[in-house]
């Protein structure tokens, strides 16, 4: 009865959403978990190449969490790092190379940061925490939901910075269009140099803190 059980059991049950949803908010990789943060820091001074990693990340975290939760059981735990490590590398190359077909110009805007997602801690650490122990469905949804909650966080970084920093949103120049320059107003460029990406993800956390008191008393 318990097998039919699971059998039955839908696909996008309570236990599955949650795998999807926690992470936006709740499990959020880099606002609760601090995970990631190199990515803010290198990919968000514009909204395109922002975007751009964010699939990028989710395409290979989803696939890896499903590769890894298939070979589980054939994985010698001796060298269960080195295979991770070694999925995740082809997958990151065919995401690099796919880049370099069809968006090459973004291509060269991430440059070697693409080639890092080799060692996002946050595909390491759910390879590790998840995927190795549960079967390929979950599994899929965790990365989904974990990639998903990383690039978000990446976007509303990049939105800021680029719109103040460079008065453009994906390179739509906006601040010029609404004539907010006649008023006087200039470019922070403060705003495109790394350290306020780190500000900006600041505010995040102490908002999302602020809002859910459980996230403190949690630490």
């Amino acid at each position: 009865m318990s097998e039919e059980r699971k059998q039955k059991e839908p696909l996008f049950s309570p236990k599955n959403k949650k795998l999807i949803f926690n992470p936006l908010s709740r499990e959020n990789p880099i606002t609760v978990q601090v995970l990631g943060i190199c990515s803010a820091l290198a990919v968000t001074a514009k909204l395109e190449p922002a975007f751009v990693m964010s699939v990028s990340v989710l395409a290979v975290l989803a696939f890896a969490n499903v590769i890894i939760s298939l070979l589980r059981n054939t994985i010698p735990p001796r060298i269960r790092i080195i295979v991770q490590l070694v999925i995740i590398a082809s997958l990151v190359i065919l995401v690099d190379q796919v880049l370099k077909a069809f968006a090459y110009d973004v291509s060269k805007q991430l440059s070697v940061f693409v080639g890092l997602i080799i060692t996002n801690c946050i595909i390491m650490g759910r390879l590790e925490a998840f995927a190795m122990g549960n079967k390929p469905w979950p599994a899929f949804l965790d990365g989904i939901g974990n990639a998903i909650g990383y690039g978000w966080i990446l976007l509303v970084v990049a939105f800021f910075r680029e719109f103040l920093g460079s008065g453009t949103i994906w390179n739509y120049p906006v601040m010029e269009t609404l004539g907010v320059y006649n008023f006087g107003y200039k470019n922070n460029g403060f705003m495109i140099l790394p350290p306020m990406a780190l500000i900006v993800v600041g505010i995040i956390i102490w908002i999302q803190r602020s809002r859910d008191k459980e996230l403190v008393e949690d630490k």
